[in-house]
């Protein structure tokens, strides 16, 4: 069973002395756990609801309830700095939760593969110009017609399927913070903003975020603002399109389309079906498309068989041409050549 300590100060303290050397902001006193949390879910990102927003990672966070997620979401940033995500660190036999924070560069966070840019060490998804925030859009999903200030650089695209979300323990990752990590460290930190500090809270209230109810699938993955939970800006974990499992470009992974799709052109015998066998406004073929011409057979509604190359009416479908003819309980084909209604697909963009 999972365990919730709340621990004075002085044993912290004490505990801390055992762990590596976080900064004290770090550290979200009090809490610790006795078992890790989840992987890292797949999902993926809604698009930049604006410029100047940067993306904060989804984690795992604890509650009297045990481990729930907090959905990943765009921040509308400080100015000039950058988020070093939050992570679990194994300490003194226990888990530690070492808080997130904003700050001129980013900091070490366990070597955990939070994704969109976030891959272990550093972040790679944009960087500060001027007091203008660069997106690079081989890692981050923007709309380039409405945010112009991007770039794209795909050599730091990391393929990374390791979802591990805990630093040290039995299963843990063993990263421990580079020099440049190091001396981030030591720089000034901003603290999450009060925007943040409510998206977790409002986290921590929903059922359905626990993972004793996802299974480590939560439903609301990654959001579009912080806070706002349903609407179309929400995505749920297991998508296919722009997602954390690998650092690739938004929209480079392929799935199957849906919609007015298939190719229904073809030659020879029996080239072309009717509405709901393989052409017309199905769930998956649409459009419009033609048989083509030969010998072959049609077959009716009632199944009888004939001359011709198309499959008439056997659910709902039409064709015609010339040729031979067939008709048995109200099935109609006829001919060498077919028209239909059919199609090719057609794919979303994300941008």
């Amino acid at each position: 069973m999972r365990k919730l300590h709340v621990l004075c100060f002085s044993l912290l303290a004490l505990a801390l002395l055992a762990s590596p050397a976080p900064s004290a902001a770090q550290v979200a006193v009090g809490v610790t756990v006795r078992i890790g949390p989840p992987p890292i879910p797949v999902y993926e990102q809604p698009i930049c609801p604006a410029a100047g927003y940067v993306w904060t990672p989804g984690y795992w966070a604890y509650g009297p309830d045990g481990y729930y997620w907090v959905p990943g979401t765009w921040v509308l940033a400080p100015v000039g700095l950058l988020w070093t995500p939050g992570y679990w660190g194994w300490s003194g036999g226990v888990f530690l939760w070492r808080a997130g924070y904003w700050g001129p560069h980013v900091g070490f966070y366990g070597g955990v593969n939070y994704g969109f840019g976030y891959t272990g060490v550093g972040f790679v998804g944009g960087r500060w110009e001027r007091g203008v925030f660069l997106y690079n859009t081989a890692v981050l999903r923007v709309n380039t017609t409405v945010i112009r200030t991007t770039y794209v650089d795909r050599t730091v695209i990391v393929n990374n399927t390791n979802r591990v979300a805990f630093n040290g323990g039995p299963g843990g990752l063993t990263a421990r913070a580079t020099a440049e990590e190091r001396i981030a460290e030591r720089d000034r930190h901003v603290a999450p903003t009060s925007v943040q500090v409510q998206h977790e809270r409002t986290a921590s209230t929903n059922r359905a975020l626990r993972a004793s109810e996802n299974h480590g699938r939560p439903g609301i993955a990654a959001t579009t603002r912080p806070g706002e939970f349903t609407g179309r800006g929400v995505t749920g974990s297991g998508g296919s399109r722009g997602r954390n499992d690998s650092d690739r470009p938004p929209g480079s992974r392929g799935g199957a389309s849906t919609g007015r799709g298939g190719s229904n052109t073809g030659t020879g015998s029996g080239a072309s079906t009717g509405r709901g066998t393989g052409g017309g406004k199905s769930g998956t073929a649409g459009g419009k498309g033609s048989g083509g011409a030969g010998a072959g057979s049609s077959t009716g509604r009632g199944g009888n068989t004939g001359a011709g190359s198309s499959a008439g009416r056997g659910s709902g479908g039409k064709s015609q041409g010339s040729g031979g003819k067939s008709q048995d309980s109200g099935g109609k084909s006829q001919g060498s050549s077919s028209s239909h209604k059919g199609g090719s697909g057609e794919k979303e963009r994300p941008h």
